[in-house]
């Protein structure tokens, strides 16, 4: 039930689409976070989860209230939902956090694809640089606000009562 309501939201934005510069900008909108969100399945990662629930809540909720606040317009004239880029707010937001929970190696492609999508947004004339400015470093302080290094291994003093002592944890 889950992918076909996804599939209902993004099959549209992406069909609808004039060129294929669009259409990829549009697909890596969902799909970085989409793999940010399905790497703490895969590291089995339940503290990232919620971290990843912050990040994207948090860069989704401040990326509308701005554009509705600042109404500026945009340069097509369509509307005045310019400013920020959601689009991109979107996509650096899952690059950042597959960066800081997991690794900059990890994230590379992310980036790439995170700036590819900024890039498209201007390119079809949805969007001032600013815009686009804006809406990466949005999504980016959001992740690193949020998000915590993940780590296999951790020591933590136990003090309890009349034990004390150290507790290692490793995760597989």
């Amino acid at each position: 039930m889950k992918k076909l309501l996804i599939l209902l939201v993004i099959l549209p934005q992406i069909t609808w689409a004039k060129s294929n510069t669009e259409k990829i900008g549009d697909f890596l909108t969902f799909a970085i976070p989409a793999v940010a969100y399905g790497s703490t399945f895969y590291m089995d990662d339940a503290e990232g989860r919620e971290e990843f629930y912050w990040v994207y809540g948090t860069t989704m909720v401040s990326t509308v209230a701005l554009k509705y606040t600042i109404r500026a317009k945009r340069p097509d004239n369509d509307d005045r939902d310019s400013f920020p880029s959601g689009h991109t707010s979107s996509a650096m937001s899952g690059a950042t956090f597959i960066h800081k929970r997991y690794g900059f190696e990890y994230a590379i492609a992310a980036y790439i694809g995170a700036v590819y999508t900024g890039y498209s947004r201007i390119q079809v004339n949805r969007h001032h640089t600013r815009d686009v400015v804006a809406g990466a470093l949005l999504g980016a302080v959001s992740a690193w606000y949020f998000t915590t290094p993940y780590e296999n291994l951790r020591i933590e003093p136990v003090l309890d009562g009349e034990y004390k002592g150290v507790q290692v944890k490793y995760r597989f």
